[in-house]
């Protein structure tokens, strides 16, 4: 489904936006930080093949704990093997698998993973024939020899990372450009302009996989949305984005978030973020049911929806007037948003230096209280300010 979305006509070249404004959400460079080069690929139909192949050289099966056997060689004393019920050769555990499979029977990994593998092999066989669950579900991999990628309990409800990767084709195409939805381009600092045409290469990609997961980021920025003016007179520019992740092996639960924002610098932070929505999915035994009839469609919901009511609760949010005098600003924070009369003092100052006025409407509060959360060092205290800055904006629309 590619969908025309009512927002602004396609632009030819960068653009001017004020990043001081919203949010920062640092998620995005987390990954694009970790992720080493072969992590990274230019295109969603390249991560699609990637992850579709994995998942075609792949089985599952439930099988009873007491029969697997646990080989461990006087020869090789690092490795360890596993013997499966009518598999004929040995299984390897990724680092990933042994944990899991430790965690399951409630052997210490680490210690294990310390003690030569006879050692190891004679602790981890116990555990399994001792196994109070009775019952593992695994996921091998053959490709060049066979691999454990997962073990976990019998009732785990795996998502397939392609089937995440499908769902996004479907409203993105390949992500590079032939649809709406694409990789980000880059914030100019020194400009404070934004451009949305930067090739995509392995520095600037936002589509990772590795052996454990998937994370993709995307945008529509050659369609900025204006929501308002600025202090300036010039127009406040949006565009939406979305970003999305799973792991078929278990290290995280399936999730969804979209929003509206300014800015993507280079090293992928997102910048000037407003109206951020998440939803998560755990792989219960009903993940797959719950992906099909609720992540799939939201994220379809998403793309094709109208910017309307986000542009008219900004603009809700800017026309409210809700403290004229000092006073009032300060009761307005103490007393009906909950801050500490020093937070408050912080808040307006900070709309002082940035806006040159005091705050007035609903919308300079928040945007006071979201400047304020891009000062602290520690993400918790910044997302609670955040989440308030959000409450009392949800309030006034």
């Amino acid at each position: 489904m590619h969908s025309e979305l009512e927002a602004g006509p396609q632009v030819s070249g960068a653009f001017k936006v004020d990043v001081t404004r919203g949010a920062n959400v640092s998620r995005v460079a987390s990954e694009w930080y970790a992720r080493p080069a072969d992590e990274r690929f230019l295109s969603l139909s390249e991560l699609y093949e990637s992850v579709k192949g994995r998942a075609e050289r792949s089985h599952t099966r439930t099988v009873e704990s007491r029969a697997v056997r646990v080989e461990a060689s006087r020869d090789d004393m690092e490795n360890l093997a596993l013997l499966l019920p009518g598999q004929d050769q040995p299984v390897a555990a990724t680092h990933w698998s042994f944990g899991q499979l430790c965690s399951l029977v409630g052997a210490p990994s680490g210690y294990l993973r310390q003690l030569p593998a006879p050692l190891a092999g004679i602790n981890l066989q116990y555990g399994l024939n001792h196994h109070r669950a009775e019952q593992v579900k695994t996921l091998e991999t053959e490709d060049g020899r066979l691999e454990l990628r997962a073990v976990t309990g019998p009732d785990y409800g795996r998502i397939y990372d392609h089937e995440l990767v499908s769902a996004v084709r479907r409203i993105a195409g390949n992500g590079t450009g032939d649809t709406r939805w694409k990789v980000p381009g880059t914030l100019d600092w020194g400009t404070s302009t934004y451009n949305p045409f930067v090739d995509v290469t392995a520095e600037t990609t936002t589509l990772y996989a590795s052996d454990r997961d998937v994370f993709l980021f995307l945008v529509d920025d050659t369609h900025p949305i204006e929501a308002g003016r600025l202090a300036d007179g010039s127009p406040d520019l949006y565009f939406r984005g979305f970003y999305c992740w799973n792991s078929e092996v278990g290290s995280k639960t399936l999730g969804i978030a979209s929003f509206y924002l300014r800015g993507v610098c280079q090293n992928r932070n997102l910048w000037g973020v407003e109206g951020f929505e998440e939803i998560t999915i755990r792989h219960s035994k009903y993940a797959a049911s719950r992906f099909a009839h609720e992540a799939a469609p939201a994220l379809e919901r998403f793309a094709a929806s109208s910017p309307a009511p986000f542009i008219a609760g900004i603009r809700a949010a800017r026309e409210r007037v809700v403290a004229r005098t000092d006073e009032e600003r300060t009761d307005f924070l103490t007393k009906r948003a909950g801050f500490g009369r020093n937070d408050a003092a912080k808040i307006i100052d900070t709309v002082l230096r940035e806006e040159g006025r005091a705050p007035e409407s609903v919308f300079d509060f928040v945007q006071g209280i979201t400047a304020v959360a891009r000062t602290k060092e520690h993400q918790d205290a910044r997302l609670d300010l955040e989440q308030r800055a959000k409450r009392l904006l949800d309030k006034a629309t």
